[in-house]
């Protein structure tokens, strides 16, 4: 079975993205609530639906449930464009894309803490989810907001999704 590397090293940053230190994946998802920078892809069709990716059952955060299409941590020493073209590379095979950079800010929930740099593209290309997702598909926005507060979301991105404005 699959899972993720605890030990997997991650930059420690402060709010506005400077590094001020590392630490691996295990002691970012602890409790510890050092911050680390994660990458966010919102995609949309020419028709406006999102893609949702569904997370397998075997991830460490939200297991099972439908979330934001690409979503993935930023490598030590890696810029956050760089991430977000790898991580779109791996979790969907997507590589041509033009990504629009939104506001960032910080997300908490009990066992982490994130800074996010959330995007998002308009994509009608081919989408081949990864072994590291449970699939996904796109979701008409009307879909997306009657199940709000059901359980199928992680609430990161039901908080982002009404962050954002979609």
């Amino acid at each position: 079975m699959n899972s993720d590397n605890k030990e997997e090293m991650f930059p420690i940053v402060d709010e506005q993205g400077n590094i001020t230190g590392a630490a691996t994946r295990g002691e970012c998802h602890s409790g510890s609530k050092l911050l680390h920078p994660v990458v966010h892809l919102h995609v949309f069709n020419s028709r406006g639906e999102l893609y949702l990716q569904k997370r397998p059952e075997w991830k460490d955060i939200q297991p099972g449930k439908w979330d934001t299409a690409v979503g993935g941590h930023i490598d030590l020493g890696e810029s956050v464009e760089i991430a977000l073209k790898r991580e779109a590379r791996e979790e969907l095979g997507i590589t041509d894309f033009t990504p629009e950079r939104l506001d960032s800010y910080v997300f908490e929930s009990a066992r982490e803490k994130e800074l996010v740099f959330p995007h998002k593209t308009v994509y009608d290309g081919p989408i081949a989810p990864s072994d590291e997702l449970d699939g996904g598909r796109f979701w008409p926005i009307e879909e997306i907001k009657a199940n709000f507060g059901k359980g199928v979301f992680t609430p990161n991105f039901e908080s982002e999704f009404q962050r954002l404005g979609f």
